[in-house]
């Protein structure tokens, strides 16, 4: 995860990517599955605890950033450091543009897209979390997404996750949602 803001770049021609959040200390085994057979996983933080990031074990690269709920006091004191190293956003450089995370609670429960759009213009996806609503808006660029909740809270119909498949020439999102447990 490293430092506040880096920029990781890859030369192969088509990626998956896979993009939760919400987890608030369970990952849901199915979205571990779906997520997991990604070449990187994108979690928009709200993760509350170090053994979520373990489960999540894509093929490259894992970005993860802080949640509202990811400081250390409501972490285990042992994984203080974990959390301390999480940054706020972060960017992933793919084929065909950015895609940028953050947890999103800046902007309130409600945030506009074009608050987002303003911050990032940079980037062709824009990732956030926070509400734990799904949302795929692609009506102009840079699209906006959240995943919604990836664990047991508030997951407004089940839990559920994003799968990017991005190319030079093509950028196509996948919805994966299951029936609550």
């Amino acid at each position: 995860m490293g430092s506040a803001h880096p920029t990781i770049s890859m030369n192969s021609k088509k990626v998956t990517i896979g993009i939760l959040s919400d987890s608030h200390g369970y990952l849901d085994p199915r979205i571990k599955d779906s997520v997991n057979q990604c070449d990187y996983i994108v979690h928009a933080g709200d993760i509350f605890n170090a053994n979520i990031l373990e489960q999540l074990q894509p093929k490259k690269e894992l970005i993860a950033v802080a949640g509202n709920n990811d400081f250390p006091a409501f972490w285990d004191a042992s994984e203080e450091d974990v959390v301390k190293s999480l940054p706020k956003n972060n960017k992933l450089e793919l084929p065909g543009g950015l895609l940028v995370v953050e947890h999103g609670h800046r902007l309130g429960n409600m945030p506009d897209h074009d608050d987002f759009r303003l911050d990032h213009a940079d980037a062709r996806l824009i990732v956030y979390g926070h509400t734990h609503r799904r949302v795929v808006d692609q009506k102009e660029e840079p699209w906006v997404v959240n995943p919604g909740a990836s664990g047991k809270v508030r997951t407004h119909g089940g839990p559920s996750c994003l799968i990017l498949h991005a190319s030079e020439r093509e950028w196509k999102i996948d919805t994966v949602l299951f029936e609550e447990s």
